[in-house]
């Protein structure tokens, strides 16, 4: 997004996944974007308190919990507020654990796994994306539960996680870009946030670590691996 907007000023672009685009700078506003960009925003940030919640669920036992997040953008930062608003309510003690770098992610994994009772909220980031094999593989290799914030984390090993719909926020952005094409001006159209979410469990990594994962949340599950 940034090096379009670095071009042009003039030509409309269209967004299907920005994670924070006020914080950003790609938008003056959600409700009133005011330049040539608008789309569809992946998260509110009060989606991270639910990712904590959804984790007692699976892990009740759960009362420390690491927090893989990118402290070097608004979305991060904002991710990461929305989960401590909520731990005190839930017993749960935060430990932040930057993202940016893989060997600080396993050292202090590694770290944080040596006191029982810990697992991990991984939230949504650029960073945690490209390092998602090596998070993945550390939360198994320490047994720690976590849950995630994109469903190809499930697919290639996570054990859960709860987010929205990419498909559902392309097809949407197709909408708008029709729209545009026929007149409708970006600045005028609200960035939207997302309405359809999805959650996904892995049995195979539940069953690996040794977790049974509770009627209520395999009810409400969108798509089970097994």
């Amino acid at each position: 997004m940034r090096p379009l907007l670095r071009v042009t000023r003039a030509v409309p672009v269209v967004f299907a996944a920005v994670s924070d685009p006020v914080g950003a700078g790609y938008v003056a506003s959600l409700a009133r974007p005011g330049g040539n960009a608008t789309g569809f925003a992946l998260y509110e940030f009060g989606l991270a308190g639910k990712w904590l919640e959804l984790l007692k669920e699976v892990v009740p036992r759960a009362t420390r919990v690491a927090v893989i997040r990118d402290a070097s953008v608004s979305s991060g930062i904002g991710q990461f507020a929305a989960i401590q608003s909520v731990a005190p309510s839930l017993g749960v003690e935060l430990t932040p654990v930057d993202v940016n770098e893989s060997a600080e992610i396993e050292r202090a994994v590694a770290e944080f796994a040596r006191i029982p009772n810990g697992s991990l909220v991984v939230t949504g980031s650029a960073q945690a994306l490209t390092h998602r094999n090596l998070i993945i593989a550390t939360a198994a290799r320490h047994r720690l539960p976590a849950v995630y914030f994109r469903r190809i984390m499930v697919t290639s090993g996570g054990l859960v996680s709860y987010g929205p719909d990419l498909f559902e926020h392309f097809r949407l952005a197709a909408g708008y870009v029709d729209r545009i094409l026929k007149g409708e001006k970006p600045a005028e159209l609200p960035v939207q946030a997302p309405t359809k979410f999805e959650l996904v469990i892995n049995l195979k990594t539940a069953k690996a670590l040794g977790l049974e994962i509770p009627p209520t949340v395999l009810a409400r599950a969108d798509e089970v691996i097994e």
